[in-house]
């Protein structure tokens, strides 16, 4: 929750390009100078006049350059659609690296655009920024083109010496060029992908892969495998397919052939794939089945490394790389058993199906155990229970807005943080900062702590763009723990644990969770995934958990583990509670005043605790 840019989630949406659109003749390179961003960077100019970067171990979180006109006015890009920097990784070490293309302004207000890339040792690779978008391409701040002030280019926090070396900053394209394949993010209609209502519009819809034979055949979609290492695939007649609002397809099928199969699904968008998906139960000879993917995979995210050094990975076979807001198509492949098989595809419709919720999921842990309640919030009154509640607080994460009393609403059973356009001092004090969004916070510091146990919370997500809602923990060692930072510190053992953390342009399908340890600074380390889809239930709430032992943590939603990490270095500090609801993060839409006010609403609080843990 801490960090502004979470950009080990964000490379997964980089794009390096061959470049074949229109181009500016200059290298604005040729107009520039450029300076270190933060200390210890080292910057120099090569022979042909391209930008030298050094990157020592101690040089900041995001160490980096800055390229400025050498004239000292903007450059005026208002002629082209984007910016590209060519860039080769000089290191020994991969290198992950993002451009920024900056108008004037505080930085914390966004007023950029940015993408990102990885590249391996000695690698070059073209980074392209389009006006108007951030990183994985997704609308964000219009940016003036007419009045770029500098470009930023910057890595992450160096674990081990980095360098690269900047050969060129180009403009390109023609204003009003979208990074879209022909402009286009089709939402489909009541979900249908494909139908009786939904035709096939173009040829170039349906493709076979390895020799597979494909072919539409009136209103359905004949396919043939001869193989099992064929495929056939189904996309959008352009662009891509934004399914922000579902959480799975349902695939329609008959089977053609001569024996019982269980076919095989994926599905495909710019950031990736999730895992292939097996129908679980066999489709026999002239039958016709429904056979629902989710988005998400089969079994838990499971996080694996070394704790220590911060090099962390997700276990083979728990991964998931889909963004369903640019769906770039269906993969159909066949049953894993050898032999001809025939299946026509008579519809494929995205949906939002209400969650299936376990009876035990509000009343109890999702393991057995000799468990006992420690802290149970209904909101059952009108007002904030403050032996429980903090509702002030700093605000560390998007500085546009500021926390009042007025905008916790405890209502009907809820709690309600309320996010609106209102200037007001930050936690109501006179002499606060002012900004001009005022928005609600409930916390549990130095009122409630628990180390170890299960908790829970069910929630009502907000929609409106450019929102940032979570729950999350923090480390609370006590009065004794020293001075705020020091008690609430991620390192000596403690973390921050995301339990829920969503950015409204997501949907409300889709989430994010992560771990956090060894503080904020030059030895933080962070790992979690942008990509836990779920299905709301019949009232449009989710219902989150974790479950917190000695080495392990577990994280649920409606019931089902969703992610896991067992580690030594799982937190062993006991933790507040935490419900936080500004704008911005990391991979999110602008702010649409228009849409506000909007509320994060929360249903009810649960936490338990094992006998066998307590005191500890």
């Amino acid at each position: 929750m801490i960090s502004l840019f979470r950009l080990n989630f964000l490379f997964c949406a980089a794009v390096l390009f061959v470049c074949s659109s229109a181009f500016g003749e200059e290298n604005l390179l040729d107009d520039a100078v450029s300076a270190p961003a933060t200390k210890g960077v080292v910057v120099s100019q090569d022979s042909e006049g391209g930008i030298g970067v050094a990157i020592p171990v101690d040089s900041g979180s995001y160490p980096g350059v800055k390229v400025l006109p050498s004239s000292g006015s903007p450059w005026d890009l208002s002629e082209y659609a984007f910016v590209e920097a060519r860039i080769r990784n000089t290191g020994e070490v991969e290198l992950p690296v993002s451009l920024r293309v900056d108008n004037a302004g505080n930085w914390r207000d966004n007023p950029w655009n940015a993408e990102s890339i990885r590249l391996g040792p000695g690698d070059s690779g073209t980074v392209r920024v389009f006006f108007g978008y951030s990183f994985g391409f997704q609308e964000a701040f219009t940016l003036d083109p007419s009045a770029v002030v500098s470009f930023l280019l910057f890595s992450e926090k160096a674990e081990q010496p980095r360098g690269f070396l900047i050969e060129s900053i180009v403009p390109g394209g023609m204003p009003g060029d979208s990074p879209n394949e022909g402009g286009t993010s089709i939402v489909p209609e009541n979900g249908v992908l494909f139908g009786p209502t939904v035709p096939m519009e173009t040829s170039s819809q349906l493709d076979g892969f390895g020799g597979a034979s494909v072919s539409p055949e009136g209103e359905a979609l004949s396919i043939i495998f001869a193989d099992t290492d064929q495929s056939a695939s189904f996309g959008p007649p352009q662009g891509t397919w934004d399914l922000r609002q579902f959480h799975q397809i349902r695939f329609t099928l008959e089977n053609k052939g001569a024996t019982t199969i269980q076919p095989r699904f994926q599905i495909r968008s710019r950031a990736g794939s999730n895992q292939i998906h097996t129908s679980t139960e066999g489709v026999e000879p002239g039958a016709t089945a429904e056979i629902s993917v989710p988005f998400g995979p089969p079994v838990p995210w499971t996080m694996d490394g070394d704790a220590s050094t911060g090099e962390m990975l997700v276990r083979p076979g728990t991964e998931n790389d889909l963004a369903s807001d640019r769906v770039t198509g269906v993969s159909i492949l066949p049953d894993t058993e050898s032999g001809v098989q025939r299946v026509r595809i008579l519809s494929i419709v995205a949906e939002s199906i209400p969650a299936d919720l376990p009876d035990w999921l509000g009343t109890r842990p999702p393991v057995d155990g000799d468990w006992v309640e420690t802290f149970r919030e209904e909101f059952n009154g009108s007002s904030v229970d403050d032996t429980k509640w903090n509702i002030y607080t700093a605000n560390y994460w998007d500085k546009k807005s500021h926390f009042s009393k007025d905008n916790v609403v405890v209502k009907d059973g809820t709690a309600s943080l309320r996010f609106e356009r209102k200037t007001g001092k930050h936690n109501d004090e006179p002499d606060g900062e002012e900004t001009d969004y005022q928005t609600g916070y409930l916390g549990t510091f130095g009122k409630w702590t628990q180390k170890y146990g299960y908790f829970e919370a069910r929630m009502k997500l907000p929609s409106a763009p450019g929102l940032w809602p979570a729950f999350w923990m923090m480390p609370d060692r006590g009065e004794d723990g020293g001075n705020p930072w020091r008690r609430s510190s991620t390192g000596d053992g403690g973390m921050e644990f995301d339990i829920m953390e969503y950015l409204s342009r997501w949907g409300p399908h889709r989430y994010n969770i992560a771990f956090h340890w060894d503080g904020y600074n030059k030895g933080h380390k962070h790992f979690g995934t942008s990509n836990i889809y779920t299905a709301v239930d019949k009232e449009g709430y989710i219902t989150t958990g974790l479950l917190w032992l000695p080495g392990e943590a577990k994280l649920f939603c409606n019931g089902v583990c969703v992610g896991e990490w067992k580690s030594p270095r799982v937190s062993n500090v006991p933790s507040h509670l935490l419900f936080t609801h500004v704008s911005g993060g990391w991979d999110n839409s602008p702010l649409d005043d228009t849409l506000l006010p909007d509320v994060f609403v929360i249903d009810y609080v649960r936490c338990w605790q094992r006998k066998d843990l307590a005191g500890q």
